[in-house]
């Protein structure tokens, strides 16, 4: 069955169609079999040629969880096919064959090594040689961004698409694990803010963020834990706000030395 259903989010996914939750159409599916879609789906990415260069987390800013009825943390697969790197600063993206998409702003992480499964910041920070500013841009096949937990796990947590800015060595930046913590941020369309936020509303900090996942994967053998040269996208330290093509956002961190974003949607 899991494969099955598998196929039928994978397709979903592919060509921007919005499909029944599972669990509207199966009480008993659990996160067990929510884990099985996941990797099933995982597998035909693969097969059919794309690459894994990371994770993201999902949910991991509390202040959202009333308002998705989702009230734990998720995570999903990042592709080479669905990661792209801005440049000077700005970036373009099409939003064709994302579903309901919305824009996040995140801490990205990139690992120089395998970090360990610890809740430490300091020995996180340790594995990592570089951070950046980027925007994940969900999506929901599940129509008008209602679902469970279970429907999320199903679905790659939600992934669509991760622009990265500026990578910033971690080196460069005194006292980083504090600022990771305390920076703020501001999202604005066009001239307008929408959203403020800060690293403490990912978990109290991007990288306990990681630290959560790590310590999930951990209990997931199906799939392999973080390694060196992957990037983790931490979380939306605002909400998360729809968009369009033909729409400007652009950000302003404070307390951190990261450079703001500017991506205009096609």
């Amino acid at each position: 069955m899991s494969d099955t259903q598998a196929t039928e989010l994978l397709d979903a996914l592919t060509h921007a169609r919005s499909i029944a939750t599972f669990t509207s159409r199966d009480p008993g599916f659990d996160k067990a079999r929510a884990y099985a879609v996941a990797e099933g789906m995982h597998r035909a990415r693969m097969a059919r040629g794309e690459q894994p260069v990371g994770r993201k987390i999902g949910f991991t800013n509390r202040t959202m969880w009333a308002e998705y009825g989702v009230f734990e943390p998720i995570w999903g697969f990042v592709y080479d096919t669905t990661v792209a790197y801005a440049k000077d600063g700005r970036a373009e993206l099409p939003l064709g064959g994302v579903v309901e998409p919305r824009i996040e702003p995140e801490i990205v992480l990139h690992f120089a090594h395998a970090p360990p499964v610890t809740g430490g910041e300091a020995e996180i920070l340790g594995a990592i040689d570089w951070i950046a500013h980027g925007y994940e841009i969900v999506q929901s096949p599940f129509p008008r961004w209602k679902f469970k937990v279970e429907d999320t796990i199903a679905a790659n947590g939600l992934h669509g698409r991760l622009v990265i800015g500026e990578p910033v060595p971690v080196s460069s930046i005194p006292d980083c694990a504090r600022k990771l913590r305390e920076f703020r941020i501001a999202l604005a369309r066009g001239d307008d803010v929408q959203a403020v936020g800060g690293g403490a509303n990912v978990l109290d900090s991007p990288l306990l963020a990681f630290a959560h996942l790590a310590e999930v994967l951990a209990r997931l053998p199906q799939f392999a834990p973080v390694g060196a040269g992957e990037v983790v996208t931490t979380g939306t330290l605002t909400a998360a706000l729809p968009v369009e093509p033909g729409e400007r956002w652009r950000t302003r961190l404070d307390g951190i030395g990261l450079p703001g974003l500017e991506i205009e949607f096609r």
